[in-house]
């Protein structure tokens, strides 16, 4: 027990910590994302989704609970790290080492936090529906809730489209530069595999970013209505 403790300690089982979150994190962003993109399909195989997802009921609640557990630890230990090796580096080698960085890997820190500011915003307009609540009494001929036609109304509205979109390409930034650092800590990361890594890590990281922008330019250019 105590050796499971000290590791998770250390900034090696920090750095597992935010490898391993990042990775669960990242699956859920391709899951909602395969999710929304029903709406180009219409009202109703995107609706029967919303209402198969509510009907999960407390086991939904759980996977948001985990989720929101995952996310305060990856935000939690990436600040942490962040700090430590500020500290840890001399002031020549960090000069040094800024060059020497991506422009994505240097906002890490800076992608991350306003990402998380952008999901705070994203579950209070349509998880929670507290910024428009005429969400709440949105049905469709079924009865269910009408997704459609809430993200439809959502995205109408030009800032709240123009923040999204700055979300995920803020997201898909972080995912560029995330992607190859998840493999490094996992040991993934070799001579021959780093290439691959950055090079499709930034490919899919940008596929992500053109799926969900897609989304609201559909609705503002009238594609989805």
């Amino acid at each position: 027990m105590n050796s499971i403790a000290s590791f998770l300690s250390s900034s090696i089982g920090r750095k597992w910590i935010v490898a391993l979150t990042g990775l669960a994190l990242f699956g859920f962003v391709v899951g909602h994302l395969v999710g929304n993109l029903q709406i180009f399909l219409g009202p109703e195989p995107l609706n029967r989704y919303g209402a198969f997802l509510q009907g999960l009921g407390e086991l939904l609640w759980a996977i948001r609970l985990a989720l929101l557990v995952m996310l305060i630890l990856h935000v939690f230990y990436t600040i942490q790290l962040r700090l430590e090796n500020r500290r840890a580096r001399p002031t020549g080698y960090a000069v040094t080492q800024r060059r020497a960085a991506t422009f994505p890997a240097r906002m890490m820190a800076l992608s991350g936090l306003t990402v998380l500011c952008f999901i705070i915003f994203h579950l209070l307009h349509f998880t929670a529906q507290k910024i428009d609540p005429t969400f709440l009494h949105m049905h469709d001929t079924l009865g269910r809730h009408d997704v459609y036609g809430m993200m439809v109304k959502g995205f109408q509205n030009k800032a709240a489209s123009a923040f999204y979109i700055l979300g995920v390409g803020l997201l898909a930034m972080h995912l560029n530069h995330g992607i190859g650092s998840l493999f490094q800590t996992l040991g993934l990361n070799s001579a021959k595999l780093r290439p691959l890594w950055e090079k499709g890590g930034a490919a899919f990281a940008w596929l992500i970013f053109l799926g969900y922008a897609s989304i609201p330019v559909a609705v503002l250019t009238g594609v989805v209505k």
